[in-house]
């Protein structure tokens, strides 16, 4: 290779804080200059990180230093999904490499791999990556095939890997390489996984890094700023799991999962219903009502399996809202409509679809649920049966707003009751409010009988049905209806049943 003298990669493989200023002419913060000193004498690196301290950027670092640095390595890198590895580390991997003139000379990054110049098949660095529904087998296929005498694996977001990926990872360390490592960082959603493994049940093997934005910690992250640390705190509190995971950069008393994959979200949003294959299930519109101005309203309609394009509107006021809400039912007939009543936003909308002869159902999220041994609010469950309905075969539109929205929602226990995190703290993470989510979710406030079935049943009030105690008992989706099996619809799908 055509790079610097040996002298100095010599330095720079012993001193990757070193390679950092010079190469790249960064200062690291005192974290990042601990993670960056100890990779040279440790086999098993982890950084446990609050949100936001920058650890994917010494994720690439080190990847950058292990390629320049050693003769033909091979180094794996993997995140939670396929997209969040491109977006992530391998968008951070580019940022650095196109900040030195060395690395564009001597490597060539594509698609999904980084290859040396003069040797291509010998000196690379590979994406790797899994479905969210693999098994143990097919992650296993996805991460074999890493050996070499320098050998590396870099693992971002491990917080919420499965716990089968950290076995088959170790699986370089098996062939007595000249130099191996395992590399990860994430934040600390789970109490399980590669993460935990590595800071609790097996941290006599690992080098741990702790990131925190705690505002009363001196060796804090200067990255996560104090003020909205202080405000998270101050707001929900130090023992609320989601302050402790993205301030603390501490494990909750019990993890904190996602409830919607992205994979799931993006697989139904490739379904579409033809109208004979929806059949005469409920139409239902789910209204939520702009709180501040940088929000939307927003007006998603729902039949059956079928999910229209969300109605986006900024900037109305009551009148205008209930016009276009009262057109909408009009024109599609719908069966009913549900409208967001948290806080009294929605009041005024109510109060005007009334006078225009209009009867919306109000819907306060942090009400009671009809299951109360199971879910903490209104909201937690409204989410839960609408990630039943997705998981089953339901078909949304492509949205950015609602891939985010839905797939960035977690969960954790309150007591023995689910609870979804505050929508502010999903709003500070996405930058916007998640409005589509929330009309989305508010079409399974309760169930709906269609107007032809209404019509068989006659004096059938379809929002006095019999309560039902779990989610997954009430199905969503079909009402009894025998419909025939449609072009992307489960091959579960039975006749009377819905989906199993």
């Amino acid at each position: 290779m055509t790079s610097p003298e040996q002298s100095q990669l010599r330095r720079w493989r012993d001193e990757p804080a070193t390679m950092v200023r010079e190469l790249f002419g960064v200062t690291p913060d005192a974290w990042q200059e601990e993670a960056l000193q100890a990779f040279p004498r440790s086999p098993r690196l982890a950084m446990r990180a609050a949100a936001g301290p920058g650890k994917t950027a010494v994720l690439a670092w080190l990847a950058w230093n292990f390629l320049l640095t050693r003769p033909h390595p091979r180094v794996g890198v993997t995140s939670v999904t396929r997209s969040n590895l491109k977006a992530g580390l391998w968008a951070e991997l580019a940022v650095w490499r196109g900040r030195a003139p060395l690395l564009q000379a001597e490597f060539e990054q594509t698609g999904d791999v980084i290859v040396a110049r003069a040797h291509p098949q010998t000196w690379r660095l590979e994406a790797r990556g899994w479905a969210s529904d693999a098994t143990k087998d097919q992650i296993g296929n996805a991460l074999a095939g890493l050996h070499a005498p320098y050998v590396m694996w870099l693992m971002d977001e491990t917080g919420t890997y499965p716990p089968s990926i950290l076995p088959i990872a170790e699986g370089i360390f098996a062939g007595a390489p000249t130099e191996a490592h395992i590399v990860q960082a994430g934040n600390p959603w789970q109490r399980s996984g590669p993460l935990y493994q590595a800071c609790v049940s097996s941290r006599s093997l690992w080098r741990v890094v702790e990131i925190t934005g705690d505002p009363d910690d001196p060796q804090r992250s200067p990255r996560i700023p104090i003020e909205h640390a202080r405000a998270q705190i101050a707001q929900y509190g130090r023992d609320n799991p989601w302050v402790m995971v993205t301030i603390l950069g501490q494990f909750p008393p019990s993890g904190v999962n996602q409830l919607i994959s992205e994979d799931d979200v993006i697989a139904a949003q490739k379904r579409y219903y033809r109208e004979h294959e929806i059949g005469p299930a409920a139409k239902v519109i789910g209204v939520d009502v702009a709180r501040f101005g940088d929000d939307s309203s927003v007006i998603c309609c729902r039949q059956g399996i079928q999910c229209l394009p969300p109605i986006t509107l900024r900037n109305v006021d009551s009148l205008q809202g209930a016009g276009r809400v009262a057109r909408q039912w009009i024109e599609w007939q719908a069966d009913a409509c549900f409208l967001d009543a948290t806080g009294g936003w929605g009041a005024g909308w109510g109060d005007q679809l009334r006078a225009l002869g209009k009867a919306p159902i109000n819907v306060n999220f942090a009400a009671e649920p009809h299951d109360r041994a199971r879910y903490f609010n209104k909201r937690a469950e409204m989410y839960f049966e609408a990630a039943a309905w997705i998981k089953a075969g339901g078909a949304l539109v492509p949205s950015a707003g609602l891939l985010s929205g839905l797939s960035q929602v977690t969960y954790a226990f309150k007591g023995d009751r689910f609870i979804l995190e505050d929508k502010a703290q999903i709003k500070a993470r996405l930058g916007f409010s998640p409005d589509e989510a929330d009309a989305f979710v508010l079409t399974f406030a309760e169930p709906v009988t269609a107007r032809a079935q209404q019509a068989i049943l006659p004096g059938l009030n379809p929002l006095a049905l019999p309560s039902r105690s779990r989610a997954e008992d009430y199905d969503p989706i079909w009402s009894g209806a025998d419909m025939p099996k449609g072009r992307g619809a489960p091959r579960n799908w039975t006749p009377g049943k819905g989906f199993s």
